[in-house]
């Protein structure tokens, strides 16, 4: 799923409510410039990855959105195909640095969707979270919304973590203890 801020003061709160995978940003954004977005989610500990996607091409641009905490800096003109690319690696890289997850000091093997799901219901502990949304964030837009593809993660994570962790709210979705 992606989504879209037209100005660097939707795409802070954006960034800093929504547990993203990576930010694509634009330094030249009205309202808010990118390096003040970039600058305040870092100063918050927004640990997403972020890649620079700009026409500003000069090297003393490059080093500052690098030093407010960038992950990759890339100018226009681009190759889609390049952007894409870094992107994935982007991804990658964040997801290979997690601690790994374990319950009593037993280390638990995750697949990558196992592990996007844990890591959705773990930044919104407490709020129920309903099947769309789980769906939403695991999957492509285009993805089948009728599929039960969130019941049997769930029933994995169960049974690798205990029962008790993840709690169907009837009618609502679930909700991490």
């Amino acid at each position: 799923a992606v989504d879209t801020a037209h100005d660097g003061e939707e795409g802070h709160f954006l960034g800093d409510t929504e547990p993203y995978d990576i930010v694509v940003l634009d330094i030249g954004l009205p309202v808010m410039d990118g390096i003040e977005v970039l600058e305040q989610w870092r100063s918050a500990e927004r640990a997403m990855p972020v890649l620079v996607l700009t026409a500003r091409d000069r090297w003393r641009e490059k080093i500052a959105g690098l030093d407010a905490g960038a992950d990759d800096y890339v100018t226009k003109p681009f190759q889609m195909e390049e952007v894409l690319a870094r992107i994935r690696a982007l991804v990658r890289r964040s997801t290979g640095n997690t601690s790994p997850v374990t319950v009593e000091d037993r280390q638990i093997k995750l697949t990558a969707h196992e592990y996007k799901l844990l890591s959705y219901l773990m930044h919104h502990k407490g709020k129920v979270l309903s099947r769309t949304e789980l769906i939403e964030h695991i999957y492509a837009q285009d993805f089948d919304k009728d599929s039960n593809t969130i019941e049997v993660f769930i029933g994995r994570l169960r049974r690798k973590l205990g029962v008790d962790v993840i709690h169907t709210i009837r009618g609502l979705g679930y909700k991490l203890s």
